[in-house]
C-alpha cells in the first residue's frame, strides 16, 4: 500500500498490547481505525485515547471466535466508513505459560478447543467476512495476520498448533491475491517475546470451558512457566511491533519477525533439520 491518509484500518485485540500499538500507529499516519476486542471497559478506553489524537475511531465489542461476531464487526466496518483497506487479524491468547510445555496428553481439552478458536478460527472469520467484500471494492489493501514464532517451532500444545495454522494460512493467501493479480496483499506477523499481557489471557476464557488447573501439571513445567513470564515482561515494546507492522504494509514484505536473536536462530535450526531431512533438533 502507498497511501494511508483517508483509509481505514480494522483490528481486532485492539484494546491492549500489540493491538493498541497497531491501532495508534495507523491513526498517526491518518487512518481512519475500526477497534475490535472482547473486553468492553479496556475497548472504550482505547476508543477515547484515540479520539483524543483526532482520530475518527469506531469500537465493536467483538468474540472472534464467535463467526457471528465478526461479521457484525465487518458490517459495522463496511457501513460506517465505506471500504477497509487494512485488516489486522490480531486477537490471540495463550491458555497459560505452563501449557507451553505441558504435554499433549496432559491438561484439559478445553485449552486446545480455545485456543484454536480464537487463534486461528478467529483469523479465518475475519479473512471469510472482510476479504470478500475489499476484493469487490478493488481498492489497494493489505491483510495482516498475526500469528508468532511459536508458528515456526514446534510444540506438542494448541498455542504452537494454532499458530503454525496462521503461517499456512497466510503463505497460501498471499499466494493466491498474486497469482488472481488482486490489489491485496498479506503478511504474517511472527513476534518473538513481547510486552504484553497475553499471559493473563485467562480472564477471558468462556465459563463453560472452565479455567486451566495449573496444579495438576508437573512441577517443572510450572517452574520454566514462571521464567517465561519473567522473560515476556522483558520483551520488545508493542510500539516497535507496531511500527515495523507498518512498514511491512508500506513495503509489501511478507514476513515480519519481531524476536529475539536466539529465537531466530532456533527457527534457522529447524528449517535446517527439514531441508536435510534430519530428526529434530531437542531443545538446548
Amino acid at each position: 500500500m502507498e497511501e494511508f491518509e483517508g483509509r481505514v484500518a480494522v483490528v481486532t485485540g485492539a484494546a491492549s498490547g500489540m493491538g493498541l500499538a497497531f491501532s495508534h500507529r495507523f491513526a498517526k499516519a491518518g487512518m481512519k481505525v475500526v477497534l475490535a476486542d472482547i473486553e468492553s471497559e479496556p475497548l472504550a478506553m482505547a476508543e477515547s485515547a484515540l479520539r483524543e489524537t483526532g482520530a475518527a475511531v469506531l469500537a465493536v465489542r467483538t468474540d472472534v471466535s464467535r463467526e457471528e461476531d465478526i461479521n457484525r464487526l465487518a458490517d459495522a466496518a463496511f457501513s460506517t466508513f465505506g471500504n477497509v483497506h487494512v485488516l489486522c487479524n490480531n486477537a490471540g491468547v495463550a491458555a497459560t505459560a505452563a501449557t507451553l510445555r505441558a504435554y499433549a496428553w496432559e491438561g484439559p481439552l478445553s485449552d486446545w478447543e480455545w485456543t484454536l478458536g480464537v487463534n486461528f478460527m478467529g483469523v479465518l472469520y475475519g479473512i471469510r467476512a472482510f476479504v470478500p467484500r475489499m476484493l469487490e471494492n478493488g481498492e489497494e489493501g493489505h491483510v495482516v495476520n498475526t500469528a508468532s514464532m511459536a508458528g515456526l517451532l514446534t510444540g506438542a500444545n494448541p498455542y504452537n498448533v494454532s499458530k503454525h495454522g496462521v503461517v499456512c494460512l497466510t503463505e497460501g493467501m498471499y499466494r493466491d491475491f498474486k497469482a488472481m493479480g488482486a490489489k491485496l496483499s498479506a503478511s504474517v506477523l511472527c513476534p518473538g517475546l513481547i510486552r504484553t499481557a497475553i499471559l493473563d489471557a485467562e480472564r477471558n476464557r468462556p465459563r463453560e470451558l472452565g479455567a486451566t488447573d495449573v496444579s495438576k501439571l508437573r512441577p517443572e513445567v510450572r517452574e520454566w512457566a514462571a521464567g517465561f513470564a519473567a522473560a515476556l515482561s522483558q520483551g520488545i515494546d508493542p510500539a516497535d511491533v507496531a511500527d515495523m507492522v507498518f512498514d511491512a504494509i508500506r513495503d509489501d514484505r511478507f514476513y515480519i519477525f519481531p524476536c529475539q536473536p536466539e529465537v531466530l536462530e532456533a527457527v534457522r535450526r529447524r528449517m535446517t533439520d527439514i531441508i536435510e531431512a534430519r530428526n529434530p533438533s531437542l531443545p538446548g
